[in-house]
């Protein structure tokens, strides 16, 4: 069944929905560590840490699917296909990488957790208006992470800062657009998408002037790399793209005000980095903005 079918098809069991969005909550959370870990490993980021892990997970799951019996992308299917690489993978994941360079992985949790007030408005210009419960939602949320960037000691360079605004932008309007365009079963989406951005961004790497220098690459990288390629890019992003079908996009979207409060408790806890009460509070108030979120949707579908 194709996306504009199932796009139009109602929510499915609110378990299977809420099991897809904890796995995106957790792994996803988790992956701005893992991207640190890769990155100080050695791992060079467009080539390494986003391109050939996508690319690798992206084959497995196509080859995997297609012995399966899942019917390949149409030509059509892969037109949209590489759009919404070019937007999620390529812009939207790649700009992070390359945020983490310079930006601590708290930050980059905190920018990106901007995407789902971009996600509304690019929703709304579809006529996918939020309620007003969703826009509190959004506004308490967002008011959340600002206070947990406000007075911290989370510091960027200017490059950084600025790939990390444009990189929910896109992968914002990335996850609108994909709603109803005609593409393969979710699964096979996922699968598809990954390997085609893993292409764009290994070439966008060697571009960047990226090279591979195993010599360079620890085991505790080359860990971060293999987890990042098998949770952050498998497990978690084939569950985001079956909520694109099945989940209201402010629902989805929610997700990024739940990463920057797990990227900053594990960043403390396994990295050292930073934890006050200041966190604490801002944290209880972003997790307050996705409850408001999820009960505005839970009304809405009564």
């Amino acid at each position: 069944m194709n996306a504009s079918v199932s796009a139009a098809a109602p929510a499915r069991g609110g378990l299977a929905v809420a099991a897809a969005l904890a796995i995106v909550y957790v792994v996803w959370g988790s992956t701005y560590l893992g991207i640190r870990f890769a990155l100080e490993g050695g791992f060079p980021p467009l080539l390494m840490v986003s391109g050939s892990r996508f690319v690798a997970a992206g084959l497995v799951m196509f080859l995997f699917l297609r012995w399966r019996g899942v019917a390949a992308p149409t030509p059509a299917q892969w037109k949209n296909l590489l759009v919404m690489g070019a937007l999620l993978l390529l812009m939207g994941n790649g700009m992070v990488v390359l945020a983490e360079q310079t930006v601590s992985s708290g930050l980059a949790a905190v920018a990106v957790a901007s995407m789902p007030l971009w996600m509304g408005l690019f929703g709304a210009m579809r006529g996918q208006h939020p309620t007003r419960g969703e826009w509190l939602g959004i506004i308490v949320g967002f008011a959340g992470v600002v206070w947990l960037n406000a007075g911290s000691s989370l510091t960027g360079s200017p490059v950084g800062l600025v790939l990390l605004l444009i990189a929910p932008i896109a992968w914002a309007y990335g996850s609108v657009w994909s709603r109803g365009r005609d593409l393969p079963s979710p699964f096979m989406t996922a699968a598809a998408q990954m390997l085609a951005a893993g292409v764009m961004l290994v070439g966008a790497g060697l571009l960047h002037g990226e090279r591979f220098h195993v010599a360079d690459w620890t085991l505790e990288g080359g860990l971060a790399v293999a987890y990042l390629a098998v949770f952050g890019s498998i497990v978690a992003f084939t569950a985001y793209v079956w909520l694109l079908h099945h989940a209201r996009p402010v629902l989805v979207g929610s997700y990024a005000y739940v990463n920057p409060v797990i990227a900053v408790a594990l960043g403390a806890f396994i990295a050292g980095e930073t934890f006050t009460a200041h966190d604490l509070g801002a944290m209880a108030v972003i997790l307050a903005g996705v409850v408001v979120i999820t009960l505005a949707r839970a009304r809405q579908s009564k």
